[in-house]
């Protein structure tokens, strides 16, 4: 019970006291008309009829005051027990060069930290994320002061190397009071391949005998710049056991002629060239590191600092905040997908800092939520923070997107997990992917949880339920993990089992809630509402954060991706492109075209055509193209053609690729179904066309109609091209009857033949003469006057 609660409790008790008394002299001092006698009657049957629960309730809440005053104080005494075991932590990354706005960045966090450490009786960690590059020696010399001083006694300061960092700004990480490095990196060569000037070689001696890490002594930072000295580690024995020193040549020879007793020496470092120390190494051999660590978060982990104490708000104190919101909302599929990358690319673009996910989805289709997922996790690397806000359920797949966000904030109640695969089959049903399926998801899933600092374990049950996960401590430094009993195995003793998650017994795939998440070290401390969250975050109240709507492109790529909206474009495209080639109208063309645009355009936006579609597309329409107007007859063109248009419509309306193969071979057997019922009905159209079309007033000037070829004679060609008919054909003049495009049929001497123009279209009615002739093929042109 706090202290506003206490104030309540006390009002209500005395505004109960008060009615009670009034209530009790009421009922005693009403006039009864019998004298003092009858009074005493009146107020010992009052006493006994009504008063018992007054005068009992009176003393109930006289009693309940103390007992209110010793609950609250426990309780006080609960909570600031907690909050002084949560420590104080905040992160610094260090960039180069070093200059005096990154001191000044440093001191101020260290001196904030420095006080609230006081007041709160808390510890505080400034954790340094050292970065490799260059920065002048003075810069270096001047912040590694300040971390030595002693203006900030009760803040602990951690050196975080992830890299490899030689220089000068291998100086910061000696001057903190620890050091953790990732187990791959390296740290010294002060002089990054020359020597040290000797007035900096004193004052680095200078910085490391203050003895701020006990892993950190002279005769080690001495072999990071002087090329010639030597490391050893001897081990001496003494009275309380034995004892671990690194000492340099003149030490080991300043304890031989002491006859301080050695069990053992071993070289660390020879004399030749300085020093670069790797982390995995050091730590093993016992010097120089006090931790490793694989990323991030794991250095939080390790001093149990809240995850927010990652999060450095440098631009938002500089009031350069840009903070743009996404809402993620419905099945994840290629679509939506589509849809997210760009917005998230319009984010990129008006250089946001921090992007807000705000995501709502029951499922997703697999490979769409991973390749989603991955864009999320790669903003990172263009530094830009990513938040997943979670008001409802985040199931399926769908739940790849919050976690391969930086922070994860959730309300209390809201679901996060279940990321079995599925797949959306006919009909929008959902539909679990085959077993072999789940291993590269589930490899996806630890990787994203290692780039975010998450437990893979955790991630990986999330996908499998087989894969049980035990709470486990670190043994050197207590750290809390969550790992499978494969990992704890692995790990030969640095991590000690505990109890199993209840949650991943092998007969339900992990789901939490939030405030369960957070106690598994997934997400964030629970949010109440947005406006919790935008305190978390660090962005002013008074900021609106309006989701990045649709605009009318957007919509215009959702409607025309609908089904019966793709059937019916290809449909009308076409149809359109048979008319244009009986009527020439030009218009119908035009119609073609903006049909056949508006689909390959919406399919590329939408997710499922790319350049190889409408490249196929554009390739079968030229092979038809030359068919038809410069190859006579029907061969390999032609059938080139058709087939590549028909590959190019089946490969825009699915994506492919997925990890079961006859999900694949499913949607090619649905695209190709579409298509080809498009192609049916054209035809039906044709048909239609034919028969109806020339019996219509008014439109059947529109029909070409064939010659009235009774009382012609087609000529036959034999096996070498020669024309039955008599005569030479150079030279002869004649008629076209149907359009030549530039193929048609011409009259000679009532002889109806295929011809071929130069190239240009010639229409019908007019007087041609036979130019070239090779074989059956005849070559006409417009005769002029």
């Amino acid at each position: 019970m706090k202290g506003p609660q206490l104030r309540d409790f006390f009002e209500a008790r005395t505004i109960l006291l008060h009615g009670m008394f009034r209530l009790s002299v009421e009922v005693v001092s009403k006039p009864t008309g019998g004298g003092v006698g009858t009074l005493i009657r009146r107020a010992k049957s009052a006493t006994n009829r009504d008063l018992k629960w007054i005068l009992g309730l009176v003393w109930l809440l006289i009693l309940a005051g103390p007992v209110a005053f010793a609950t609250a104080n426990a309780a006080d005494a609960e909570e600031a027990a907690a909050k002084a075991a949560v420590p104080l932590g905040q992160f610094v990354t260090l960039t180069s060069p070093i200059d005096e706005a990154t001191l000044a960045r440093v001191t101020n966090e260290a001196i904030k930290l420095q006080k609230l450490a006081v007041q709160e009786s808390r510890p505080a960690y400034l954790v340094l994320q050292v970065e490799p590059g260059t920065s002048p020696f003075h810069q270096v010399y001047g912040l590694a002061k300040f971390l030595g001083s002693s203006k900030i006694p009760n803040v602990t300061t951690v050196a975080w190397v992830p890299g490899t960092v030689v220089g000068h700004n291998a100086l910061v990480p000696l001057a903190c009071k620890q050091i953790v490095m990732h187990p791959d990196a390296e740290l010294g060569d002060l002089g990054r391949g020359q020597p040290l000037e000797p007035e900096d070689q004193q004052a680095v001696l200078g910085i490391v005998s203050k003895k701020q890490n006990p892993l950190v002594s002279p005769a080690i930072v001495s072999t990071m710049f002087d090329e010639q000295a030597v490391l050893w580690r001897v081990r001496l024995n003494g009275p309380n056991g034995d004892e671990m020193r690194f000492c340099s040549e003149a030490e080991l020879q300043t304890l031989r002629q002491a006859n301080v007793p050695i069990a053992d020496v071993q070289q660390i470092k020879n004399g030749r060239g300085a020093a670069v120390y790797r982390g995995a190494v050091a730590r093993a051999s016992g010097f120089l590191v006090n931790a490793l660590a694989e990323n991030r978060a794991a250095v939080a982990d390790l001093y149990q600092l809240p995850r927010e104490s990652m999060r450095e708000q440098t631009l938002a104190a500089a009031g350069n905040l840009k903070v743009r919101m996404i809402r993620v909302e419905g099945v994840i599929d290629v679509l939506l997908q589509s849809f997210v990358m760009r917005q998230i690319d319009r984010c990129v673009a008006e250089s946001a800092d921090m992007i807000v996910f705000d995501i709502d989805s029951p499922a997703g289709q697999a490979l769409a939520s991973m390749e989603l997922a991955n864009t999320i996790a790669d903003l990172t690397d263009k530094k830009i923070r990513t938040i997943a806000y979670v008001q409802e359920n985040v199931l399926g797949s769908a739940a790849m997107l919050a976690l391969a966000c930086d922070e994860v904030y959730m309300q209390p109640h809201a679901k996060l997990g279940d990321i079995a695969p599925i797949e959306i089959q006919e009909g929008g049903a959902f539909a679990r992917v085959p077993e072999k399926v789940m291993s590269p998801i589930k490899s996806a899933m630890q990787t994203l949880a290692r780039r975010k600092g998450r437990s893979e374990a955790l991630l990986a049950s999330m996908v499998d339920r087989t894969v049980k996960v035990f709470q486990a401590t670190e043994a050197q430094t207590g750290r809390l993990g969550f790992l499978t009993a494969d990992e704890i195995l692995a790990s030969n003793g640095a991590w000690i089992q505990g109890p199993q998650v209840p949650e991943t017994n092998g007969e339900l795939i992990l789901t939490v809630s939030g405030e369960r998440a957070h106690e598994l070290r997934l997400v964030e401390r629970p949010v109440a509402d947005f406006d919790d969250l935008k305190v978390r975050l660090g962005v002013d109240l008074k900021q609106r954060l309006v989701p990045v709507e649709r605009t009318w492109i957007d919509n215009l790529v959702f409607i025309l991706n609908q089904d019966w909206i793709t059937v019916l474009l290809l449909f009308a495209g076409i149809a359109a492109l048979y008319l244009e080639l009986h009527f020439f109208t030009g218009l119908l063309g035009i119609v073609s075209v903006v049909c056949f645009s508006l689909f390959f355009w919406s399919h590329f936006l939408g997710g499922t055509a790319g350049w190889l579609e409408v490249v196929l597309f554009l390739l079968g329409v030229g092979c038809l193209a030359l068919e038809i107007f410069v190859i006579p007859g029907f061969g390999v063109f032609g059938l080139s053609g058709i087939l590549l248009i028909l590959a190019s419509l089946v490969m825009a309306i699915q994506s492919f690729g997925h990890f079961d193969i006859w999900t694949d071979v499913t949607d090619f057997s649905t695209g190709l179904g579409k298509v080809f019922g498009v192609f049916l009905g054209v035809a039906f159209l044709g048909v239609l066309t034919a028969r109806f079309l020339p019996s219509i007033p008014g439109l059947s000037g529109l029909v070409l109609a064939a010659p009235n070829s009774a009382d012609l004679r087609l000529p036959r060609f034999d096996d070498r091209g020669h024309s039955s008919m008599e005569g030479d054909w150079i030279g002869r003049i004649g008629t076209t009857m149907t359009m030549l495009r530039p193929v048609g049929k011409a009259k000679f001497d009532e002889q109806l033949v295929d011809v071929q123009s130069e190239g240009t279209f010639i229409p019908p009615e007019t007087t041609v003469e036979v130019v070239q002739k090779h074989g059956p093929r005849i070559i006409v042109r417009v005769v002029n006057g």
